[in-house]
């Protein structure tokens, strides 16, 4: 069997198994409310929040809004991760293995399999968040304060976040393997992490090169940061929305690197 029939095999094996679990399931449901978040919060009005926030009707307001579902990007990370460390736990990798020595391989098929089911993620999240303000705009009757070629824009930027965090995930469960562990690990980072480095003066200069932080830079969300800047605590400019991508796909490059070198060094428990 050639590499390339392999490649599609495992592919093919590895759609199946997304389809046949609850997982993607769990997935939809996770896509759903993070895009129904930004329409209840739309719904509400950021007016009302306490303390109030700038409305719809404005440009801030409705970045913010839009931003609200990059908060929960590590939701499909933790989907990603729970993908492939699943299979350690419970063996499965063992017979994909037999069938398909070279591990490189397998983390490329993977990787590719969950780019997709990221990127539909991403457009499930896009099309309710999207849709969720059009519609509170209309009952609150007021115009979105954002150009829709700006919204389109930020959804888009948000699809590609979604997608990255997916595959970052993939990644990392991957090289970690342990499924309790990697899902501590990066649920506690995603929850504490790295709001904890922002509040570290000095250290927080590399919150732009973080996950959370190139990912604010690839949609523009900067409440977090502002926020924090409005406490008294000074932070550093986000990287624009181009080399936030260029980041976040270099943590994914990095951990599936890691990933495939330690592979290759470890036997399947």
């Amino acid at each position: 069997m050639t590499r390339v029939t392999t490649a599609t095999a495992l592919m093919s094996a590895e759609a199946r198994r997304l389809s046949s679990t609850r997982l993607w399931l769990w997935g939809l449901l996770g896509a759903l409310a993070t895009g129904g978040l930004v329409f209840l919060l739309a719904m509400v009005g950021p007016e009302n929040f306490d303390p109030p926030m700038p409305g719809l009707a404005t440009a801030a307001g409705t970045q913010m809004l839009l931003g609200m579902a990059g908060l929960l990007a590590f939701v499909p990370a933790l989907l990603g991760t729970t993908a492939v460390t699943a299979e350690y736990r419970h063996q499965t990798i063992t017979f994909t293995y037999l069938f398909a020595p070279r591990r490189g391989t397998v983390l490329a098929a993977k990787l590719s399999v969950y780019a997709l089911a990221g990127l539909a993620y991403g457009v499930i999240v896009a099309v309710v968040a999207g849709a969720g303000l059009v519609v509170a705009a209309s009952v609150h009757g007021v115009s979105l304060g954002l150009p829709t070629s700006d919204v389109v824009g930020f959804l888009v930027r948000l699809v590609a976040m979604m997608t990255v965090y997916t595959l970052l995930g993939v990644a990392f469960g991957a090289l970690l393997r342990n499924q309790v562990t990697a899902l501590v690990v990066l649920g506690g980072y995603f929850y504490m992490g790295e709001t904890l480095l922002l509040l570290i003066p000095g250290v927080n200069a590399v919150y732009p090169f973080l996950p959370g932080g190139a990912s604010a830079g690839l949609t523009g969300f900067t409440y977090v940061a502002q926020a924090v800047s409005q406490s008294g605590i000074s932070t550093p400019h986000l990287l624009s929305a181009p080399l936030g991508a260029l980041v976040l796909l270099g943590y994914v490059a990095v951990a599936a690197v890691l990933a495939f070198g330690t592979s290759l060094r470890r036997d399947v428990t």
